[in-house]
């Protein structure tokens, strides 16, 4: 008999680490091929872990809400098969363990992690969490040393996580309430003597917000949902990190209805796909960052990344209220066909909780439709790390004025509204302002951008 080692997968370029959900099968358990064992959570999605191998699960080596990273092994299943022993895991005894005996505590072992902050390999022994020294993941350092946490600071952050070590959550409800409390006592330093009245000034109290009570045994206490509260967190940092800035403007949009319209039926006998509004309105934002690339941007310290592929998230809300972004990877490159397919693609996969971590991975701006739901305008917030997010209104009739050769006349059009938010610390208000004009342009004259 042999042992495989379940790892915990890679699961895109920003993913460090992941919350062990739930465990669907139990220590003695029969294991099938492609047979999932495991349910996982990351900041943006949920998944699940298949095995490689058929055999028995003999060693879960983390318990439900463990946070793990990314290459840590979650458990162990006895097989059959020939596998490959893994450098990284040591060669243990491949007899047969009883199942009722308990799985003995693993030694600390020699652990080797990639530093964000850093691009050299650095190599450690695990310490035992009594003498003072705490693990952090690299998530939590990097949210640190954007927000300004010298190591006293982080280290007098109570963590929730296993072994007290400090979760996300943890830090960025530090972040938040760090008004009302320091990390460190204040430096004092000594004064010439001053005059009673400055003596008997006190400094103002921090503000702090009050706690809310039910009112009556009446009222309802829902708990927020895991992906609600991360959506509360992302969307407060955001607020927190970027200076944002709204454009609007009127798009009459007569001309794509009316195509739309002609089209969208042999368009589906052809293409074997629903033609909705979102890869049109895509199409137009394509175009529009081609012209105005700053806003396909990432701001990292004093430094402008640009990007090179433009990959539009797709803002979707879910049943239960949530909203998830999943990514169109390269854009730019894909035909109306192409943005047609891969919109439905998403959005079903989406709906249905089958997205896969790397899709909601790598998004360089956003684009969200909240005319879906009869709101006319809006002001979305930023999706970090990006730079712009754009919410399309409700098409309604309107009267409008139409210039003519022969005078002006009133007609009903068929109009939006586009709300440009986008970051003004890179992206002043000229070239935001452009930037949705040039989509309102693309949108009104959709029949001279050859769509397929």
């Amino acid at each position: 008999m042999a042992q495989f080692f379940l790892k915990l997968p890679k699961m895109g370029e920003s993913v460090a680490e992941a919350t062990l959900t739930k465990w669907l099968k139990e220590i003695g358990d029969t294991i099938e091929l492609d047979e999932s064992i495991v349910e996982i959570a990351t900041d943006k999605v949920d998944s699940d872990v298949p095995s490689e191998v058929e055999g028995i699960l003999v060693e879960k080596r983390f318990e439900e809400n463990d946070v793990i990273k990314v290459g840590e092994v979650m458990a162990v299943i006895e097989t059959e098969q020939e596998v490959d022993v893994p450098l990284d895991v040591p060669i243990e005894t491949t007899e047969s363990v009883p199942l009722t005996e308990e799985p003995t505590e693993a030694p600390i072992k020699e652990e080797i992690f990639i530093s964000s902050e850093i691009e050299t390999i650095t190599e450690f022994v695990k310490p035992p969490v009594s003498n003072g020294e705490r693990f952090y993941s690299p998530l939590v350092r990097n949210i640190a040393k954007k927000e300004g946490i010298g190591v006293e600071e982080l280290a007098s952050i109570e963590g929730t996580g296993k072994e007290n070590r400090v979760t996300k959550s943890d830090i960025l409800s530090y972040i938040e309430n760090r008004s009302t409390f320091s990390a460190t006592p204040p430096i004092v330093e000594e004064q010439p003597q001053k005059t009673a009245v400055a003596e008997t000034t006190a400094p103002k109290p921090a503000v702090t917000q009050a706690p809310v009570q039910p009112s009556s045994g009446k009222d309802q206490i829902i708990e927020m949902s895991r992906m609600g509260k991360m959506i509360s967190d992302h969307m407060l940092m955001s607020k927190k990190t970027s200076a944002h800035v709204q454009s609007f403007i009127e798009v009459d949009v007569t001309a794509l209805w009316d195509w739309r319209e002609k089209v969208k039926k042999t368009f589906a006998q052809r293409e074997n796909q629903k033609l909705t509004f979102t890869p049109l309105f895509i199409k137009a934002v394509v175009n529009a960052l081609k012209d105005f690339p700053i806003l396909n941007s990432s701001v990292d310290g004093n430094r402008i990344i640009q990007k090179a592929a433009i990959n539009i998230g797709m803002a979707t809300a879910l049943e239960d209220g949530n909203l998830i972004v999943p990514v169109i990877k390269n854009a730019d490159h894909l035909s109306l066909v192409g943005l047609a397919k891969a919109v439905n693609d998403l959005a079903q996969r989406a709906r249905n909780n089958a997205l896969k971590p790397d899709d909601i991975q790598g998004g360089t701006y956003t684009v969200t439709n909240v005319g879906n739901f009869g709101s006319i305008m809006g002001t979305p917030i930023i999706n970090q790390p990006q730079v712009g997010i754009l919410a399309i209104g409700a098409i309604r009739k309107m009267p409008a004025v139409i210039e003519t050769p022969k005078g002006d006349f009133i007609a009903v059009r068929k109009k939006l509204i586009l709300s440009h938010s986008y970051d003004h610390r890179i992206v002043n208000g000229a070239n935001g302002g452009k930037f949705v004009k040039n989509v309102a342009d693309y949108l009104e004259n959709w029949n001279e951008i050859l769509p397929y």
